[in-house]
């Protein structure tokens, strides 16, 4: 079971088979997380004001890696994102809306709909093991886990709050450090697509101690954001 806003998700028919999705590279939404978002774009403004008047979810996902573009131009889509209920949501005065997402469940595209609308829907396929909150909690090398990122934060010269860590559930913690690492667009997508709460754990660990061998974490590509 997954409660995102005021809304609790547990099976299948608890979520929808198409989503309007929003690609942006770079950008991880993981279940659980909070994806604050700043959206401008006519189109996008048309889907967050559609996703309100239904069912208040859309689909974060990066475009292709490879860069590859379909027949109309616009660039294909990652197989995998994942699915996030509008949790909070401010019109900013000058045409903009402020938005918080709350993840619920990844995803894998079926197929791109026909265009309706100017922004793209895709029909989709569901992780429910994402809709089971703890799933291999047990299984986390957490203290591998804060090793690594303790490192992190000592060569970025960054603080951290290591009380509120320390509270946090195996699962909170891997997602959140997954989701606020400043990593590239291939390592997000490698994060969101690990098999599970350990694997995405491990490919978090290795990324970083990656990260750490290659420059001591004094490149700007490696200071978090």
């Amino acid at each position: 079971m997954v409660q995102a806003g005021n809304t609790t998700y547990t099976d299948e028919s608890d979520l929808p088979a198409t989503v309007p999705v929003f690609p942006l590279t770079g950008a991880l939404l993981l279940p659980g997380g909070q994806l604050p978002l700043n959206i401008f774009e006519p189109r996008y403004i048309q889907m967050i004001d559609d996703a309100l008047a239904g069912s208040r979810i859309i689909g974060m996902i990066q475009p292709s890696l490879d860069g590859d573009h379909n027949d109309a131009g616009e660039p294909e889509l990652c197989e995998v994102g994942c699915m996030g209920r509008i949790a909070s949501y401010a019109e900013s005065g000058d045409g903009r809306y402020v938005i918080s997402l709350q993840g619920i469940a990844r995803f894998r595209i079926v197929e791109e709909l026909s265009r309706r609308a100017p922004y793209r829907t895709c029909r989709i396929t569901a992780f429910l093991a994402d809709l089971e909150t703890g799933r291999g909690d047990e299984t986390v090398d957490r203290d591998g886990l804060l090793r690594a990122f303790r490192k992190f934060f000592e060569a970025n010269q960054m603080e951290a709050d290591w009380d509120s860590i320390a509270r946090a559930s195996n699962e909170t913690l891997v997602n959140a450090l997954s989701m606020m690492s400043p990593y590239g667009a291939a390592e997000k997508q490698a994060l969101l697509e690990a098999s599970d709460l350990k694997m995405r754990a491990e490919t978090l660990i290795a990324i970083t101690e990656i990260a750490l061998a290659r420059d001591g974490g004094e490149d700007g590509s490696t200071t978090l954001q």
